[in-house]
């Protein structure tokens, strides 16, 4: 445990799993990891993606369906009511999992994702087609709108399972939104770059309205000129082939106190047999290329895979989150033995 209130030397999933069934999901998440989330499952459909979940979190900003994805509306449609069931199901199958295990109200680190404002601002349209990002006020409006409702869906949480809450926010664009690469309505009218210290402020007025350890998650290239304005923020990517800029950013995170969720279990099954064993081994090299202690990583580093697990096979799905939890009890252990 550091002092961000993050659970370390463990595994936890990204977010995502195969299949349309909540309870056979749920059920693999708490039966191989220690450092558990809530599922989703994007199979679904509409509503339970990254982007529709949003239905059920955002607060006030009613959201609904349109041609090419979702948009701003000016009240709740189905979508919300579908999301809203969709979550409920969701929390309620859990519930029921930690009553059955006896973990309920014993402060088990539980993990939520939601999808970060400005990921959300470059996906949802306004009602003339436009992106919310084209519009200053509208992105400020997801920001407040965001971090209500992930305080409530935390406060939620927490009455539910008695669990120690730990919020991912997803922000898969936001390299995207800081470079000014959002593709606009025509290439006429194009989106503003947002500047970093412009996302950095907006993001920590958010994790301080939250209240809660926070995990930033980027499935892109990892944007450390960002991470470097988010003391206290723990950063999860991919560190399967780090680039030079990559180990100066995790050395620099490390040694400020901070946590690496390190995404180095394949999302979709490998051509070779993978054992926790090689992963663990690796992240140890990985240490040793930086030049930092071994003991970061029962300290500082939580493993994961690469990126959800909405595209795998079902039991690749199960194997990769067992793999991850035995590899994060590794580091956990002794560093000298890796």
């Amino acid at each position: 445990m550091t002092g961000s209130g993050l659970p370390t030397g463990v595994g936890t999933g990204v977010g995502s799993m195969p299949g349309t069934d909540a309870r056979a999901a749920a059920e693999v998440v708490n039966g191989e990891l220690d450092f558990t989330h809530l599922v989703e499952l994007p199979g679904r459909g509409i509503g339970s993606d990254l982007i529709g979940r949003m239905a059920a979190i955002l607060v006030d900003l009613p959201m609904d369906t349109a041609t090419w994805g979702y948009r701003l509306a000016q009240r709740h449609s189905r979508l919300a009511r579908r999301a809203a069931d969709l979550l409920a199901e969701d929390l309620d199958v859990v519930e029921e999992l930690w009553e059955t295990a006896g973990f309920v109200g014993t402060g088990r680190p539980f993990k939520v994702q939601v999808a970060g404002p400005f990921t959300t601002s470059a996906s949802v349209e306004l009602a003339n087609g436009q992106r919310v990002l084209k519009d200053h006020g509208a992105v400020r409006d997801i920001v407040e709108s965001t971090a209500e409702g992930v305080r409530e869906h935390v406060a939620e949480v927490e009455r539910r399972l008695g669990a120690r809450v730990v919020v991912q926010l997803d922000e898969p664009m936001i390299g995207q939104v800081i470079d000014g690469a959002v593709k606009p309505l025509t290439r006429f009218d194009p989106i503003r770059a947002v500047p970093v210290v412009e996302v950095a402020r907006a993001l920590t007025e958010l994790v301080d309205h939250v209240g809660a350890p926070v995990i930033l998650h980027d499935c892109g290239r990892p944007r450390w000129d960002l991470l470097e304005h988010l003391p206290g923020v723990a950063y999860s990517i991919d560190v399967t082939k780090p680039s030079a800029t990559d180990l100066d950013g995790i050395g620099a995170l490390v040694d400020r106190g901070g946590v690496l969720v390190a995404g180095r279990v394949p999302s979709t099954a490998p051509d070779r047999p993978l054992a926790a064993e090689r992963v663990a081994t690796e992240l140890a090299a990985l240490t040793d290329r930086i030049g930092l202690n071994r003991k970061v990583l029962a300290d500082n580093v939580i493993v994961a895979p690469t990126c959800g697990l909405a595209g795998a096979s079902a039991s690749w799905a199960k194997s990769a989150l067992a793999i991850t939890a035995e590899a994060g009890q590794l580091l956990a252990g002794d560093p000298s033995a890796l």
